[in-house]
């Protein structure tokens, strides 16, 4: 049985109470979920796409489903900062656009003509740019607008879209610098940003494990039966204790092989995943381990994350 709780369709599904999510299967590289949230004429939505044309088509579908409150958004909230859930922040500029301060830092650092120049340049790149090209080739980066978050919190960060009210429950650094949860508690619902990837291997670019892990112990104490997570399909708590259980496997695992005097890279190879076959993208483990090893204090130059991806891929063929 998966960890879906429904269809695992492309598009806008409601989820209650005028609440929606925004899914686009396979999950994998780039293709993210977002939500909305709605009550009245007040909205506010939980992220933004890849590009602009992908993020376009999402918000002319939820204007139909819900013409009186998306005239204009009147918030929007990043859960992280990876261009996969920003990128398309400039077509709702009009709204408050709220994250942590880590994400605008991240943010601000990571403007969106660099994904841009390093795709253009990926055809030159030898087996990194052919993983590059596979991954993201699908996307357009060229001419999008850098747009900021207006409003940034540290900690907690507590909200309303009409009488409901929604809680921003910053669980970073982890996935990225400054992870956020958006809790919508009177819909027993939660937007997970990445902290959650349904059914493909979650991606530790920061860390510490320890966060992440807390962070679904966290998501487990909630009262929520819709979990919308960042990419994958609906779920539940199985989604969430999935995902936990993983990140433990993993993190026990490499801790074994750095205590042997393994490398990162060769870590990872030994690794079984044998339990999560049927995920995706399973070359993330490189960088798993990777940012795993740089927390048990290592200090091996991990190198170029797509490239270890990269080389990962090229030796289990």
């Amino acid at each position: 049985m998966g960890l879906g709780t429904r269809p695992f369709t492309h598009g806008l599904h409601d989820v209650g109470d005028h609440c929606y999510a925004w899914v686009q299967p396979d999950g994998g590289w780039g293709w993210s979920n977002a939500g909305l949230v709605v009550d009245g004429e007040e909205s506010l939505l939980v992220d933004t796409l890849f590009d602009l044309k992908l993020t376009r088509a999402m918000l002319a579908r939820m204007r139909d489903a819900e013409p009186n409150a998306t005239r204009a958004f009147d918030k929007l909230v990043n859960t992280h900062a990876n261009a996969d859930h920003c990128n398309g922040n400039e077509l709702v500029a009009e709204a408050d656009i709220i994250a942590s301060r880590a994400t605008r830092e991240e943010l601000a650092a990571e403007p969106p003509d660099r994904l841009a120049g390093i795709m253009r340049a990926a055809p030159n790149m030898g087996d990194t740019g052919e993983f590059l090209l596979t991954c993201f080739s699908a996307f357009d980066f060229e001419g999008i607008t850098p747009t900021l978050p207006t409003t940034t919190f540290d900690g907690t960060f507590e909200t309303t879209v009409g009488d409901k009210n929604v809680i921003l429950k910053e669980v970073g650094p982890c996935h990225t610098q400054g992870d956020i949860l958006a809790y919508v508690p009177g819909d027993r619902l939660i937007f997970t940003g990445d902290i959650l990837f349904i059914e493909g291997h979650p991606i530790l670019w920061v860390g510490p494990a320890g966060n992440w892990i807390a962070a679904c112990d966290y998501l487990l104490g909630l009262p929520v039966e819709v979990v919308v997570p960042g990419h994958g399909p609906i779920t539940d708590k199985r989604g969430v204790k999935a995902v936990r259980d993983y990140l433990v496997y993993i993190r026990d695992e490499a801790k074994q092989r750095f205590d042997a005097g393994l490398s990162a890279f060769d870590a990872a190879m030994d690794i079984s995943l044998a339990d999560y076959d049927s995920w995706g993208d399973a070359e993330r483990i490189a960088v798993n381990v990777a940012t795993l090893y740089r927390e048990f204090g290592s200090t091996e130059d991990p190198g170029n994350p797509f490239e270890a991806m990269a080389k990962f891929n090229k030796a289990r063929r």
